[in-house]
């Protein structure tokens, strides 16, 4: 039995973010029975459960502000690790999810290393770029980052451009590296467009199918919010551009109104978030454009999801999008302030180019970024412990739950 510990999460079942949808899907599609995993829960008790046939324990971690991801992902090391020397656990594998303990990830790798535990980490993204973060904590993040790429046995990126950053920035450690991306959902929406949920919520936004951009995404600068606002502003359309962000209480939202005067330009809607995802993707395939400006590295979940559902997608041109999108979208320059431009093209194109885009899209995604595909892939690694580059692609793998319509 391979033994798979999990730490970095919040929890399953996911109420989050990425690494939560990933922890979700990884144990509910577990196809592999000699795996047994072991999933950290941020709670307020100490205890365990079952779910996704996977043994959950929380963990307990005091409210002390900014610190309390750094205490929890340690406290759920500790409870790791006397997890396996009290049940003699053999062939065990500690997952670390982020850079977050890196300071302390040296005196518990010895103790990983005596038991025979191998340590994996996924370093995310680039967290020490974020600017909602000061210059102290940006600076402990570039260290615990170092640190856990040192003493990590193997890296899973979920980006190419992460791991070659990761090989340039760290060769003095000579990091084993392999990539496995971040999973999307392919299945289209149930909800149809005469449905009442979605007509309701097209009438208080006062908009209507195809005739609005959208973007999904946390409320963060480096997310280029006030580029897409801003040039969105400078363009011609009549349509509307709809912002699904949870943007109340933030600073930076009263901020970015005082720069642009985005609230005189009644285009320009931000809506609150939206919580049924039936609906958020029906919302998806019924915008006329996505708008991705994710600049801050590794594979984004909302990118995956507007790529599997939205024929027209706008991403920021770095890296880290374009490895993901590739021929499927257009892309906009941050420098170049293109992207009204863009915007007026796009108004007047022909449909026949929207519906091509969209099917490289939709063909992108269902070839490297399938649940089924990514499991797959994440099972051949705990399993065997060796690369994943050699696991054919999606096309040669029979799995009928993900497979997408032609």
């Amino acid at each position: 039995m391979k033994n798979i510990f999990i730490i970095g999460s919040k929890g399953i079942p996911a109420k989050y973010g990425g690494f939560e949808t990933f922890v979700d899907q990884l144990t509910k599609n577990k196809k592999n029975k000699d795996i047994r995993y072991h999933v950290a829960c941020l709670s307020n008790t100490n205890s365990e459960f079952e779910y996704n046939d996977a043994r959950c324990f929380n963990v307990k971690v005091p409210n002390i502000g900014s610190a309390k991801a750094v205490v929890y992902d340690v406290l759920a090391l500790r409870q790791c690790i006397s997890y396996i020397k009290e049940n003699n656990v053999t062939d065990a594998i500690v997952y670390i999810l982020a850079c977050r303990v890196g300071p302390f990830i040296g005196y518990y790798k010895r103790k990983l290393m005596k038991m025979g535990v191998k340590l994996f980490v996924n370093p995310d993204g680039h967290e020490w770029k974020r600017q909602k973060w000061n210059k102290i904590i940006r600076r402990y993040w570039k260290i615990s980052e170092k640190y856990m790429v040192k003493h990590a046995d193997l890296l899973i990126c979920d980006s190419k451009n992460i791991e070659k950053y990761i090989k340039e920035d760290y060769k003095q450690y000579n990091p084993k590296t392999t990539f496995i991306a971040y999973g999307a959902d392919t299945k289209k929406s149930k909800l149809t467009d005469d449905d009442s949920n979605l007509l309701t919520w097209y009438k208080n936004k006062n908009t209507k199918k195809k005739d609005y951009y959208l973007v999904v995404g946390r409320f963060v600068p480096e997310n280029n919010y006030e580029t897409m606002i801003t040039e969105f502003m400078k363009s011609k359309t009549k349509k509307d551009f709809i912002l699904i962000t949870n943007f109340k209480n933030n600073k930076f939202y009263d901020i970015l109104k005082e720069k642009t005067n985005f609230d005189k330009d009644s285009r320009i809607k931000f809506v609150g978030t939206v919580y049924n995802q039936e609906l958020l993707k029906k919302i998806r395939e019924n915008a006329y454009g996505y708008f991705h400006g994710h600049e801050v590295g590794g594979t984004n979940p909302s990118l995956l999801e507007a790529l599997a559902t939205t024929d027209l997608n706008i991403l920021l041109d770095v890296g880290f999008n374009k490895e993901v999108g590739m021929e499927g979208a257009i892309y906009f320059n941050k420098s170049n302030r293109n992207l009204a431009d863009i915007i007026d093209k796009l108004d007047n194109i022909d449909e026949r180019y929207i519906k091509r885009l969209g099917v490289k899209a939709k063909k992108r995604i269902k070839n490297e970024y399938t649940w089924g595909y990514i499991i797959n892939k994440y099972e051949e690694l705990l399993v065997n412990k060796t690369s994943t580059k050699d696991i054919p692609p999606y096309s040669t793998v029979i799995d009928e739950d993900y497979k997408m319509a032609e």
